[in-house]
């Protein structure tokens, strides 16, 4: 019995190790291909007209506005001298990626489409 519980135990173990193997495989994938589109959409300049785009999208919306409030109202309540611009980054992050609509998450996300559909990446 021990002896099976050690061949099931080893197997297990190994399908663990595999599962693990094949993440990392996953998301190293994962990262060429996005340093493959990150590079193509720079070579192009589409980065720069995607950034201008998104850009303007944020301040129609008023999603800057918002954040920019936000940034005020931490500022305040933490004291000018207590707030240092990491800090405030690692405060605002969250709120501001949750803060953009998603039509303009969607919109950009047509657009990237649109581009690798082009490049046939």
């Amino acid at each position: 019995a021990l002896a099976a519980a050690v061949v099931i135990l080893g197997q297990t173990v190994c399908c663990v190790f595999a599962m693990t193997d094949l993440r990392n495989e996953r998301r190293l994938r994962d990262t060429q291909i996005r340093s493959q589109i990150n590079q193509k959409l720079v070579e192009s300049g589409e980065k720069d007209r995607l950034m201008e785009i998104l850009r303007m999208k944020l301040i129609e919306c008023g999603w800057r506005d918002q954040l920019k409030a936000y940034c005020k109202d931490i500022v305040k309540q933490k004291g000018l001298d207590r707030v240092s611009v990491d800090d405030l980054v690692a405060e605002i992050t969250p709120k501001g990626r949750a803060l953009v609509p998603d039509e303009v998450k969607r919109d950009l996300l047509q657009r990237i489409k649109e581009f690798l559909a082009s490049t046939q990446l």
